[in-house]
């Protein structure tokens, strides 16, 4: 075989021309939503009702103000929650790797639905011995149920993804904290914490979204969140309306919320950009 033959055989084939099938399935999608977006303003505008509006508006802003209390409270209370969890899974001990493997392992295998049914309709068998502890009064209530289940679920995923974040720091970084004569917490929060939070912040973002759509679990135990509302006005009016407005409030929140995440992200990491 001469040269020339040698390099026209090992000579990789020319592009094709057109678009390939990922792009066009790429485009086909988007320019789906985009007729289902199409599709929903054209249906609100055609099937305006200022008199649903003007009756349920503010409803649902209070429901959107419980649904924030909720996330809101939950994800912090979950953030304080996942410390020791992160710790026990983490640490060396068996005992306590353990507990906070099974602990995490419950958490994130088990529907978050069912875990508010166990503490709503669960905990109500247990409240002899709540009232006798002086529990009691926090357990009746239905969203002090919810915030309850939601921190649980919350903290095992929030442990995960700081454990994640914190073993992705290179060893070294200890090792060249140490040397520095810097203490174990000291390394961890002048060191490690910082480069641990970049890693973090768009699982703890994907979380914080992950919480505020399955905030409307809630609605099934009578908390009358933006959900719960939702739900009462298709109830006393059979408008339709009602599911698409609360859809779209759901949506802002999210956008407003990813928006906000990459914001952080630039303002944090505009050092690694230079």
């Amino acid at each position: 075989m001469s040269i020339t033959e040698a390099i026209a055989v090992e000579r990789p084939p020319p592009p094709a021309h057109g678009w390939p099938r990922t792009r066009i399935v790429g485009y086909a999608l988007v320019g789906l939503w985009i007729l289902f977006g199409l599709g929903i303003v054209a249906y609100l505008f055609y099937s305006w009702n200022g008199e649903f509006f003007a009756r349920y508006a503010p409803a649902y802003l209070q429901g959107l103000g419980t649904t924030l209390a909720l996330v809101s409270i939950s994800m912090v209370v979950g953030a304080i929650l996942s410390l020791p969890v992160t710790y026990g899974r983490m640490s060396k001990n068996r005992i306590l790797s353990g507990i906070a493997y099974c602990y995490v392992y419950f958490f994130r295998g088990t529907p978050l639905l069912v875990q508010v049914y166990l503490v709503y309709y669960g905990v109500g068998s247990f409240r002899v011995q709540l009232e006798s502890v002086g529990l009691w009064w926090f357990f009746r209530d239905a969203f002090n149920c919810g915030v309850f289940a939601f921190a649980l679920n919350t903290a095992a995923y929030q442990a995960e993804i700081l454990r994640g974040a914190i073993e992705s720091v290179p060893r070294g970084q200890w090792e060249g904290a140490a040397s520095l004569g810097l203490h174990k917490l000291q390394t961890l929060r002048k060191v490690i914490l910082p480069q641990a939070f970049i890693v973090a912040l768009r699982p703890y973002g994907n979380e914080l979204v992950l919480m505020i759509k399955a905030s409307a679990i809630v609605a099934i135990i009578t908390v009358y969140d933006l959900m719960g509302n939702a739900k009462l006005a298709y109830a006393k009016s059979f408008d339709f309306q009602a599911y698409v407005w609360v859809a779209i409030v759901y949506l802002v929140m999210v956008e407003i919320l990813r928006h906000g995440v990459e914001w952080i992200e630039r303002r944090i990491t505009i050092h690694l950009h230079r």
